[in-house]
């Protein structure tokens, strides 16, 4: 069987082709630690919990992706530190990524007063990767007697060496951003770096690295009033010969009478995914719901359904939010 075949097997278990070797989340800013290292402890709080749910492909397969995160951070002077665990899988044979990563940051202001800030971190840690090849079925297990069908009890001339992996995993970022409470704007970007180490990834001891992962994220939140908000923002990601940019734009308005944000964002995934959220935000919860409507060349089998997300996170200590409108950092 050739390799590209094999990959394909591995990595999706039933997608034609693969553009990625990473997974990747919608409501990519809603969880900060996974998007760049130095948004650790970046919060206007005592400490940051974060929990998050990602269902992809269901419509179009019998074990789809699922992705699930947690993760805590918190402030300390100008440094931050956080914890993140992740857990992916996807596949007929249930191709599994589990990854526990450690993070810290520091932040120095710019100026005087304190409203320009620049942020760097770092991440650690490490990655179990494993698969059930044995569950799969290989083309040299296939028999044409009684019209065709697979037979497990062939051999698979697949030279497996491993199910299960080690990797290491070094992350880093830089991030800027405006904090003065009293502007209009608030503009921010960062840039974040993944897999710093190559590891050699490989079931069959071949010399295969797993790329490294770029981010470059920006945005600017417009305080149109005191009421209502919206934050235009890009993302562009790129791993090996993988591209991917996304461009959204997330509006957030706050009911006096009964003090809570209502929130709601659209996001343009580039030949992917039109993706719509809605959120609540109260004293120190965050609560949203998001939705993929594939847009790729696979939505004639998929029926342009793709991936639902949930986010939820809690901010211990929060100021009143009617304080701190204005910070983009959340």
């Amino acid at each position: 069987m050739k390799k590209i075949v094999v990959y394909i097997l591995l990595s999706v278990g039933f997608l034609g082709e693969v553009t990625a070797q990473d997974f990747h989340l919608s409501l990519y800013d809603a969880s900060p630690l996974f998007l760049n290292p130095a948004m650790t402890g970046v919060i206007d709080a005592k400490y940051r919990v974060h929990a998050q749910y990602r269902n992809q492909w269901s419509s179009v397969a019998y074990k789809p992706y699922n992705t699930a995160l947690i993760s805590a951070d918190m402030p300390k002077g100008k440094w931050g530190f956080g914890l993140q665990i992740i857990e992916m899988r996807a596949g007929i044979g249930n191709y599994n990524v589990f990854q526990g990563m450690l993070s810290a940051a520091y932040t120095v202001p710019l100026d005087k007063r304190k409203f320009h800030h620049l942020a760097f971190g770092l991440q650690g840690g490490v990655t179990q990767k494993q698969v059930e090849y044995k569950i799969y079925t290989f083309d040299s297990q296939y028999t044409p007697t009684n019209g065709g069908s697979f037979d497990t009890g062939l051999p698979t001339n697949e030279k497996f060496s491993r199910q299960s992996q080690m990797l290491p995993q070094l992350n880093a970022g830089l991030l800027y951003f405006m904090s003065k409470q009293q502007s209009r704007v608030n503009p921010f970007f960062g840039f974040s770096a993944f897999n710093l180490t190559q590891p050699k990834e490989t079931f069959f001891d071949q010399a295969n690295k797993l790329p490294m992962r770029f981010y470059g994220h920006a945005g600017i939140r417009i305080n149109i009033s005191e009421l209502l908000y919206v934050l235009p923002k890009v993302l562009v990601m790129s791993q090996g010969t993988a591209f991917e940019q996304t461009y959204a734009l997330d509006a957030g308005y706050y009911f006096k009478n009964d003090k809570f944000f209502l929130l709601a964002g659209f996001t343009y995934r580039a030949l992917d995914a039109s993706i719509v959220y809605l959120g609540l935000r109260k004293d120190n919860y965050i609560f949203k719901l998001g939705y993929d409507f594939n847009t790729s060349t696979l939505k004639t089998a998929s029926k342009t359904r793709g991936a639902f997300e949930l986010s939820f996170t809690y901010l211990a200590g929060k100021k009143n939010l009617k304080e701190v409108r204005n910070c983009p950092r959340l």
